[in-house]
């Protein structure tokens, strides 16, 4: 059986820590009491090469969690840790060890795909050369290799956020985000998309998050999978590792049941 757990699991065996998350809490306007409470004394710990569902309903809190971790907003209690290092306060010290893949695939309209696989590496100043190298490497690797010059305009919504994971990888950050990154996609391109990218997080050892309200995606995706209730808090967690066709339909029906509440 696969670990099932109501509350926040014991401490794992696996690599270290790449985020952790003590006591956190964060609300808008006043105080605890009075404000808007969005994230409710969460603690999770995302250890090192796994890819983390985080998986709840709209508006459960999953975006203000990812927020955080990408230093985008500090916590109101509690201690974020990734890497050892505050990402709100010390977000300078975590430039190129996170990379963001978003919903939407965010490119730029007047560059070609191989620009914009570099823009990343471009902002971290590396030289052209050593860039576009690496760009097309990636690009190659999620199957566009001979559209490197072609923009945006004219490639696929699946083409269009292949280019964006490509983009992503090609930093080479140990640490990925993902909001959502398939949810505008048709099922059968999402499928697919979801199975290479969850291959290449493996191969590569990359530490990933992952930001999604569909159980199905979770369950193809995640080598864990939280499940959050609102205000975001964790409600039910499994370890997919190991587990056959009869544990997943028994964890299926108990996230289910968890997000029904």
């Amino acid at each position: 059986m696969p670990e099932v757990f109501d509350q926040a699991p014991p401490a794992r065996q696996a690599g270290p820590a790449e985020i952790r998350f003590e006591g956190v809490s964060k609300w808008y306007g006043g105080s605890r009491e009075s404000g808007f409470l969005a994230v409710d004394a969460v603690d999770l710990e995302v250890r090192r090469g796994e890819l983390v569902a985080l998986l709840g309903k709209t508006g459960c809190g999953k975006s203000t969690l990812f927020n955080m971790i990408a230093g985008l907003q500090a916590p109101s209690a509690g201690t974020l840790r990734v890497q050892g290092h505050d990402p709100f306060r010390d977000f300078a010290a975590l430039r190129g060890h996170i990379s963001i893949v978003f919903q939407n695939d965010r490119l730029l309209p007047w560059r070609n795909a191989l620009d914009n696989a570099a823009f990343g590496l471009e902002m971290m100043d590396v030289p052209k050369a050593e860039r576009h190298a690496k760009a097309r490497h990636w690009l190659a690797r999620l199957g566009l290799h001979g559209h490197e010059a072609d923009y945006p305009h004219a490639l696929s919504g699946g083409m269009r956020q292949r280019v964006a994971i490509a983009r992503a990888f090609a930093t080479e950050a140990p640490i990925m985000l993902c909001d959502e990154p398939f949810s505008a996609l048709d099922e059968i391109t999402a499928s697919r998309l979801r199975g290479e990218f969850s291959e290449l997080v493996r191969e590569t050892g990359r530490t990933a998050v992952f930001i999604t309200h569909s159980i199905g995606e979770a369950l193809e995706i995640g080598s864990r999978i939280v499940v959050l209730q609102r205000p975001a808090r964790i409600a039910y967690e499994a370890t997919m590792a190991g587990a056959g066709e009869a544990e997943r339909t028994q964890i299926r029906a108990r996230i289910r049941e968890t997000l029904a509440l």
